[in-house]
């Protein structure tokens, strides 16, 4: 047990972070935000409120598990383990280019139930965060593995928390799963539990009826077998390894950023790239600091999250801090584009509602565009 310098008395739990290539890692770790928006080692707090830890301004050296794997993305994982002293064997499909000294490494499987059952029932791992899933492209590659990934694995996930009686399990998702009722929704924020026409406004890609099954499954293994989740649903996330990109925000302001330095124009081809109206975002940071709070949360009774900062962008606006920040831009696209962000059919009516997260969580994202922009893609010490 650790006395916090507030006051509070927390207990050091077990905690599992799953990851997105299908595998996942263990580290021994206490979770606490670091000044720049990392998570450095801290404990969990079991029944005391989440905000003296997770507010903690320095690194502690206590130890519990984290338990994780690659993609979700792996710039959210690097987040979330940046910290000294990791001593647990990384369990994923291959080793990250990333591998904190003293980490040993075993191959495994996000979809071996078996081994993930056994590393949880040999590791102790009481509560975990589970960032598994492949992405759009992958998906629309290879449905059969997407699937298998994104659903089979958070079905075993739960599965195995249900066997092991884990505290609490946090999946991560996406505000995609609201996308195909934007004709409909605004312009009120758009809540968590906003209405949606079964067949008329299913999920327009696998990736987004992967997420929505994988909240629905949480919740009714919260329903049917007690076990405690949250799900996180993420806006467009900003931020990580800005060199090969491979996300809409990262490929768009990566194309902005150079097109900035270089001083040459522009001109926006990939229809995905372009979109009317406005759109929200959310940063790596932030994306880090939410599970904290989610798995120190005492009364999370709605279950499911938006995790966005409220602020919202049009491509315009985009273009313009990109400018501000680095550099005059000469940029053409459609201006005649009439679909939404991504290349989705509607465009965003309303902002994602954030007061649930603010009431139940006690998170709010506090990294906002512009200094996601100046984060992680710092302008050049030797300008042009």
């Amino acid at each position: 047990m650790l006395h916090h310098p507030q006051g509070h008395i927390h207990h050091l739990q077990r905690l599992a972070v799953i990851g997105q290539r299908g595998g996942f890692r263990c580290f021994p770790i206490r979770i606490n935000p670091l000044s720049d928006g990392g998570v450095a080692a801290v404990e969990l707090p079991s029944a005391t409120r989440r905000k003296s830890c997770c507010r903690a301004a320095q690194p502690q050296a206590q130890r519990g598990d984290l338990l994780r794997g690659a993609q979700l993305p792996h710039r959210v994982q690097c987040r979330l383990c940046r910290q000294p002293r990791l001593t647990q064997p990384l369990f994923d499909l291959r080793a990250p280019a990333e591998l904190p000294a003293g980490v040993g490494f075993v191959a495994g499987d996000i979809a071996d139930t078996a081994a993930l059952d056994a590393l949880i029932a040999t590791r102790g791992i009481r509560a975990a965060v589970h960032t598994a899933a492949m992405l759009s492209t992958g998906m629309r590659a290879d449905p059969l593995r997407g699937m298998t990934v994104n659903l089979l694995g958070t079905l075993g996930l739960l599965e195995a928390a249900r066997r092991h009686g884990l505290r609490r399990v946090v999946c991560i998702s996406s505000t995609t799963v609201l996308y195909s009722g934007f004709a409909t929704l605004g312009p009120a924020p758009i809540p968590e539990d906003a209405a949606l026409g079964l067949v008329s406004q299913r999920p327009a890609s696998l990736y987004a009826i992967s997420k929505l099954t994988g909240e629905q499954l949480a919740l009714l293994y919260r329903d049917l077998h007690g076990v405690d989740t949250i799900s996180l649903r993420y806006g467009a996330v900003i931020g990580g390894r800005t060199e090969t990109p491979s996300s809409v925000p990262g490929r768009l302001f990566s194309a902005l950023v150079a097109a900035a330095h270089s001083g040459k124009a522009i001109r926006l081809d990939d229809a995905l790239l372009v979109w009317q109206g406005a759109e929200e975002f959310v940063d790596v940071r932030d994306c880090a600091r939410a599970p904290v709070a989610a798995l120190a949360a005492e009364r999370p009774g709605l279950g499911v999250y938006n995790i966005v900062h409220p602020a919202q962008w049009t491509l315009a606006a985009v273009i313009d801090a990109v400018s501000e920040i680095h550099g005059p831009l000469r940029v053409a696209y459609d201006r005649d584009c009439r679909t939404g962000f991504a290349g989705f059919p509607h465009r965003r009516p309303a902002g994602s509602d954030i007061t649930a997260a603010a009431a139940d969580l006690e998170f709010s994202a506090i990294h906002d565009l512009r200094d996601s922009l100046q984060h992680w893609w710092p302008v050049p010490r030797h300008p042009r």
